[in-house]
Formats: structure tokens, C-alpha cells, sequence
């Protein structure tokens, strides 16, 4: 083979995520009641389109863990010699963006550099002039022909954008479950419109129509899911079309691409908001129902340890054990084949190190909750029938408190994503090789500070931020709606 696969730290922690997120939903959907509050997150507008926003992110975030090393052409006495440079699926699908660099910074749409140079002209002559971008807007001529150039190819990109929508929300509608299959979502539906449904199957796949949504039922989701995605698809066209001949977003010091910087950047949020929970759920989920359950000098103990916890500024203690593991790194430098490995541990261990300071607010909620159940007749009836302490933890207490969990989870995933922006910003973050928005944030900061201003770097990781964590805040209401048993009583 031409390449070899190198799959590091983080990668492997993000499939064992997927893995269990697999294995949850499947265990899912064979209890109806476990089944139920995810039918109301699926009757909901806002948690669907958010659902579908942030699957826009997990996919960039999946495809840039897929990594690999290319071979290079020499050999080693016969043995294949590989690149230390470690490049992910996304980086080869997005080429153009990460290898079309130039020399310094440039706005977003230029077709020359952001400052003056010193340059010859014909009659040998030293000028100051603006010179031009080895890649962006290289096809042009001059810059007259750049915005009759940017609307024909947005409009190209729009409409094969928008045809690929078509298209997917065609395929979505053939696949679609029957009405009966469908039942579970809206609860009714007479038999004879189930018959005539699965009557015209055939011929309404052909002609996908909000009609056939109605007879459904489920156009009220389905409907804001289909409109939302051909949106999505149109501005992907868009992007992809202009940013092979134009540097969309502009190009930062060293002259990368802001776009394929913000684009690896998710990756980096991604796993610093859910890698973090392999670390935050055992701990809270076990020691808050430990200490709910028995009481006693268990209760004590879990208290004092959450309680010092929650004393210590979490900064501080983030920034001593990111410092002292960085001391680490540096000091065995033959630990690592690669930077990207090298970066990669850092990553891994400053997920460790969030996961290990915000556990104590979970495990409060799941004290004071198991303290409530412990007190339940069911709980009382088990335990004077002589059932063991485990059994009824695991059969009674910790199902009845999974949806503080999920919910808890949930919400705190933006409250992550932020955290490393800032953490990188202080320079406590992950590794300055890696690409995140803290990083970028960091960059910006100095950028602001010239004349004239360089804004778009900042701009554009404040904007990627924003639709990421509002997609999970919005997401994060409707599943704790859907999931409070207070709001959902006559449900």
C-alpha cells in the first residue's frame, strides 16, 4: 500500500464512543419506553434542525480522525519509508484548501496580498504595489472580472448544491418507513389509510411531495428537516465551488487558508466536548449514586472529596497539570514518531484533566436524586425482600436516573467546546501545532492589534463557534424537555 494508517490516541477514544453510541441505540430501540422521550425529541422542529446541523459537524469531525501517513518515494534498504506528516481523509477530500497557501495574510475574495510590497516593475523600477495571490483568483485577469467571476460560480454551486438536496430528501422519502412503521411517532392513523399508503407507495416515491407528508403524519418534523437540508446542501455547493478559485474566508499569517483552518478546528471541539465525558460519567455516575444510596460515611467521604474539588480554582488546576504533562512530553521526546502523535497526547490528557474538574456538578444532581428514589416503596419493597444492594443499583436506582445524566451531558458539551477555546487563548490549551479555535483566537489576538486590522480569522472561528454551540444548546433544550419527567406527565 501507498500509505499507512496511524491511528492515534483521540481516534480511538472517538470510536469507542461511536461503538457505545451504537450499541445504546440499539439497546434503545428494543424498550418502548426508552423509546418514547426520543419520539418527542423527533416530533420536535428546533431538535431535529439542530440535530441535522450538528451532524454536518460530526461528519468534518469523523473524517478528519480517519488518519493515515502517505510513502514516500525512497526506501530504506528495501523497507517503505513514510511521511512524518500525518494527514486525515478530510485533508485529502479538501486539498486545494490546505495546500493552495500563500505567502501572507489576504482578505477574504482578494486577489492580492493584505499589504504592500516592494516590487520591480517592467522599467526596473522599485514600487510599492500589491502583489498578487499565487492561488486565489489566479484565473482572473484583472480584479474587474472578480464579481461577475464569484456570482457565476455561486450560482453553480447553489444550484448543484440544491440538486443533491433534491436528490437526498428523495432517497429519504423512498426510504421512509411505512405508516405503520411511522405509528410510534404520532400515535395514530386508521388501518384503511395504512392500506391505501402502502397502495401508492410505489408511485408517490416517484413524486416526494409535502402531500405524501401529511398523509404521513410526520410533516411537521420531516418538513423543517427537508427545508433545513436543502439549505445546507445549497451553501455547501456554494463554498465548495468558490473555494476551489477563491480563498472564501482569506489567509492567515503564514498564508493557510482560514476556511480549511476552521474546518480542522472542529475536530479539535469535538473531541475535547464528548471524548471528556469518558471521564466525567463513571466517576459522577458512580460516586453520586454510591453516596445517595448508602449514606453513612460513603455519603461523607464523596461530599468532602466533590466539595475540596470544587475549592480548587479549575484554571489553576488545569494549567499545573497541563504544565507538568507538557514538562513530560518534552523531556521524552522518543516517545513519539510523529508531532501529531506528539500533539495528540496532549489533547488526550487535557480531555482527562476537564473530565476530572467537572465531574461534581453531575454527581451532586445524581446524590441528591438517588437520595429521593432511595426513599421510593418499590426501593423499600426490594430491600425487605432481601435483594442485594448491586441489584437494586443496577435494576432501580441508575435507570431511573439516566435522563439527569443524558441531559447533564448534553448541555455541558458547548459548555466544553468554550473551555478549550479559552484554555488555548491563556495558553493552557492543546498543543500550539494543533489547529482548534483557541489557537486561532489566540493568533487573532495579535492581528487585531495592526494597522491595517486583519479581522477574519477572528471572525471566522467566532462564527464556527457560534453555530456549533448554539446547535447543542438548542438540541440540549429539547432533549431536556423531552426527557423531564415533570414537563412530559400527560405525555
Amino acid at each position: 500500500m501507498n500509505f499507512m494508517l496511524d491511528i492515534l490516541w483521540s481516534d480511538r477514544l472517538v470510536f469507542l464512543l461511536i461503538v457505545a453510541g451504537i450499541a445504546s441505540a440499539w439497546y434503545i430501540r428494543q424498550h418502548d419506553h426508552l423509546l418514547l422521550p426520543w419520539r418527542r425529541v423527533g416530533r420536535s422542529n428546533v431538535a431535529m434542525v439542530s440535530l441535522l446541523v450538528l451532524s454536518m459537524f460530526l461528519i468534518v469531525g469523523f473524517l478528519d480522525c480517519l488518519h493515515f501517513r502517505i510513502a514516500l518515494p525512497q526506501t530504506n534498504g528495501g523497507e517503505k519509508v513514510y511521511s512524518p506528516e500525518v494527514l486525515s481523509v478530510f485533508d485529502k477530500l479538501v486539498e486545494p484548501l490546505r495546500t493552495h497557501n500563500e505567502k501572507t495574510y489576504s482578505a477574504p475574495f482578494a486577489l492580492t496580498l493584505y499589504a504592500k510590497e516592494s516590487t520591480t516593475d517592467a522599467q526596473g523600477n522599485v514600487v510599492r504595489a500589491y502583489p498578487r495571490l499565487q492561488y486565489g483568483g489566479a484565473h482572473l485577469a484583472d480584479e474587474s472580472q472578480r464579481n461577475g467571476d464569484v456570482v457565476r460560480r455561486g450560482l453553480i454551486g447553489a444550484v448543484a448544491g440544491l440538486l443533491v438536496g433534491i436528490l437526498l430528501c428523495s432517497l429519504w422519502l423512498v426510504l421512509l418507513p411505512s405508516p405503520a412503521g411511522g405509528r410510534g411517532i404520532e400515535g395514530e392513523g386508521s388501518q384503511s389509510e395504512r392500506k391505501n399508503s402502502k397502495s401508492g407507495t410505489r408511485s408517490k416515491a416517484l413524486t416526494p411531495t409535502l402531500s405524501r407528508l401529511r398523509e404521513r403524519g410526520l410533516d411537521s418534523s420531516l418538513s423543517a428537516i427537508f427545508v433545513t437540508l436543502l439549505i445546507l446542501a445549497t451553501l455547501i455547493g456554494i463554498l465548495a465551488n468558490l473555494a476551489t478559485a477563491y480563498h472564501i474566508l482569506g489567509t492567515d499569517k503564514v498564508g493557510q487558508d482560514v476556511l480549511y483552518l476552521s474546518l480542522k478546528s472542529i475536530r479539535t471541539g469535538l473531541i475535547i466536548g464528548t471524548v471528556t465525558t469518558l471521564v466525567t460519567l463513571p466517576l459522577a455516575l458512580f460516586l453520586g449514586v454510591a453516596a445517595g444510596y448508602f449514606r453513612g460515611w460513603v455519603d461523607d467521604v464523596i461530599q468532602y472529596i466533590y466539595t475540596v474539588l470544587s475549592s480548587i480554582p479549575s484554571v489553576l488546576l488545569i494549567a499545573a497539570a497541563v504544565l507538568m504533562m507538557q514538562v513530560t512530553i518534552d523531556t521524552h521526546p522518543q516517545w513519539f514518531d510523529t508531532t501529531a502523535a506528539r500533539a495528540d497526547l496532549r489533547l488526550v490528557f487535557l480531555c482527562l484533566i476537564l473530565g476530572m474538574t467537572s465531574w461534581t456538578g453531575l454527581c451532586r444532581l445524581l446524590r441528591g436524586e438517588t437520595l429521593k428514589l432511595r426513599e421510593m416503596e418499590y426501593i423499600q419493597a426490594a430491600q425487605s425482600f432481601g435483594v442485594s444492594s448491586l441489584r437494586i443499583l443496577a435494576r432501580h436506582i441508575m435507570p431511573n436516573v439516566m435522563h439527569i445524566v443524558l441531559i447533564s451531558l448534553v448541555m455541558d458539551f458547548s459548555a466544553l467546546v468554550l473551555a478549550e477555546a479559552v484554555l488555548s487563548y491563556v495558553g493552557v490549551g492543546v498543543d500550539p501545532s494543533m489547529i482548534s479555535f483557541g489557537t486561532m483566537i489566540n493568533a487573532a489576538r495579535l492581528e487585531m492589534g495592526r494597522e491595517p486590522v486583519v479581522w477574519w480569522a477572528l471572525a471566522s472561528a467566532f462564527c464556527f463557534m457560534l453555530v456549533l454551540v448554539l446547535a447543542a444548546n438548542l438540541f440540549a433544550d429539547a432533549v431536556r424537555d423531552a426527557f423531564d419527567p415533570r414537563l412530559n406527565r400527560t405525555v
